[in-house]
């Protein structure tokens, strides 16, 4: 099953378990849940772009100030058929690179000091092919609609916590509840959606993995870029990272091991790493 397929299968399990844990309360509710759910994600998508840049005090960059940056973004977003994003330098000892924006228009990339320090030309290349691959598929977007169904669903399972089933419609009072299943539902629910939320999130790594090395022309760049990332990343974790945004990131700001690992945004890097290596020829 292809990447963009299973991103349409885990976006419609989302949205299955929303009407099922909505059919607790009635369709009315499962509607409003939704709702609220959009409003709260919409000023995210927006204005992502805004926030994030300027919550890690990213600098715009010209050709002038960084040459080798600019212009491998320039030649990559021609080889991708995009138009060329705004380019962004910010201070951070950990190498990484993360891509925003709504839409391939208003779309920006920004790589750290520490990834610009360690990274040779090619494995620049590689990590930049990555990010305009999660621009040209709109990830953003993607990753927008699997946080609103996610919130939608918590937003439910936490009103259920609250009884607030005894304010459903007539019709689900006269039917009766099952105690159990709207215990399991409180519980499962939000967990279900979270490992949902969380698979679609690596399922478009990967895919931009896969596209990122074809940009570059060379899956070699971006699998050494990865490892020295990797490697480096780990001994200088980002300071003050909001968890929030580590989905963005083209490696995980900081380690997660253990149970944490399951609700990783990313892959394991051995595995990415492995699967770009099996794409050399």
């Amino acid at each position: 099953m292809g990447s963009q397929t299973k991103t349409i299968f885990l976006l419609g399990g989302l949205t299955a378990l929303l009407v099922l844990i909505g059919s607790f309360f009635g369709r009315g509710w499962t509607y409003g849940a939704l709702a609220f759910a959009l409003l709260l994600n919409f000023f995210t998508y927006w204005f992502s772009d805004r926030i994030v840049l300027k919550m890690y005090r990213a600098q715009p960059v010209t050709a002038a100030d960084s040459p080798v940056l600019y212009d491998t973004v320039r030649q990559l977003s021609q080889v991708a058929g995009l138009p060329m994003p705004k380019v962004y330098l910010y201070p951070a000892a950990n190498p990484n690179a993360f891509a925003t924006g709504r839409d391939p228009a208003h779309a920006a990339v920004a790589v750290s000091t520490g990834l610009m320090e360690i990274l040779s030309p090619e494995e620049l290349k590689g990590v930049l092919g990555h990010e305009l691959a999660h621009i040209k598929d709109r990830d953003i977007l993607i990753a927008t609609c699997a946080a609103t169904l996610a919130a939608a669903i918590t937003f439910l399972a936490r009103l259920l916590q609250w009884g607030a089933g005894f304010f459903a419609g007539g019709d689900n009072r006269e039917r009766g509840s099952n105690p159990l299943a709207m215990l399991a539902m409180v519980i499962l629910a939000p967990l279900a959606a979270l490992l949902i939320q969380m698979a679609v999130s690596r399922g478009r790594e990967y895919l931009a993995d896969d596209e990122g090395a074809r940009f570059a022309g060379n899956p070699a760049f971006l699998a050494n870029a990865l490892r020295k990332l990797d490697s480096v990343g780990r001994r200088n974790p980002m300071v003050g990272a909001n968890p929030a945004t580590s989905h963005l990131f083209i490696v995980k700001p900081f380690s997660a091991r253990g149970l944490m690992a399951l609700f990783s945004t990313h892959p394991p890097i051995e595995a990415r790493i492995a699967r770009l290596e099996g794409r050399i020829t």
